[in-house]
């Protein structure tokens, strides 16, 4: 017993390493930047493409003639909008050395994610008892939702333009009926025009 109780003595009173303490300190000291730091990887560029996109794709479904390809139409964009969203998220991301699988990345995608499941499952809800003339208002709202949840984790002017999409969403359920492609033009072309640029600019692409 007495050896025991002194090797417990010995253990208790061997200083601490200098270097285990350092690791310990720069292991704090990351993980509470990385929970500070924003989401910087939002594309300015891919942004702007996806502005780009919208607006043709307001012009095609403006064309249709049976609701159900003008819904074909829109769901195309969607698709294509999230890929060119991702694709040059990574880019911009893999640019500035950061990872998408970050704190501030993850929290980002948590919160932009819900309202955006949201909006598909109100989409396949119209769709079935056939309410085309509110989707494009429900899309933008539930964007915009989506856009102010995220923005919380990134840079300032992404929830600005979150509240933007809410702001066009409202006013689009005021308009008479048929006005939706243009306000998708206005809101999903224009606004990711205008924001992708200025996202661009001040937050290196």
């Amino acid at each position: 017993m007495t050896p025991l109780r002194k090797h417990e003595s010995d253990e208790a009173d061997r200083p601490v390493s200098i270097g285990d303490r350092a690791i310990d300190n720069l292991q704090f000291i990351r993980e509470a930047m990385e929970r500070s730091t924003s989401f910087t990887a939002v594309p300015g560029y891919g942004g702007i493409l996806m502005g780009v996109t919208a607006i043709v794709a307001a012009y095609i479904a403006n064309n249709q003639i049976y609701l159900r390809d003008w819904l074909i139409v829109w769901v195309t964009e969607a698709v294509l909008a999230f890929a060119i969203g991702m694709v040059t998220m990574w880019q911009k991301s893999k640019l500035a050395k950061t990872s998408l699988l970050s704190t501030p990345a993850r929290k980002f995608a948590m919160s932009f994610a819900p309202p955006l499941v949201v909006g598909i499952a109100l989409t396949f809800g119209l769709w079935r008892f056939e309410h085309y003339g509110v989707m494009a208002a429900t899309w933008m709202l539930c964007y915009g939702a989506a856009v102010i949840g995220g923005g919380a984790y990134s840079v300032r002017a992404v929830p600005v333009m979150g509240w933007c999409f809410i702001a066009l969403g409202a006013v689009t359920l005021a308009l008479p009926k048929g006005s939706g492609d243009e306000m998708m033009a206005l809101s999903f072309g224009l606004l990711h025009v205008v924001f992708g640029a200025v996202i661009a600019k001040k937050y290196g692409g």
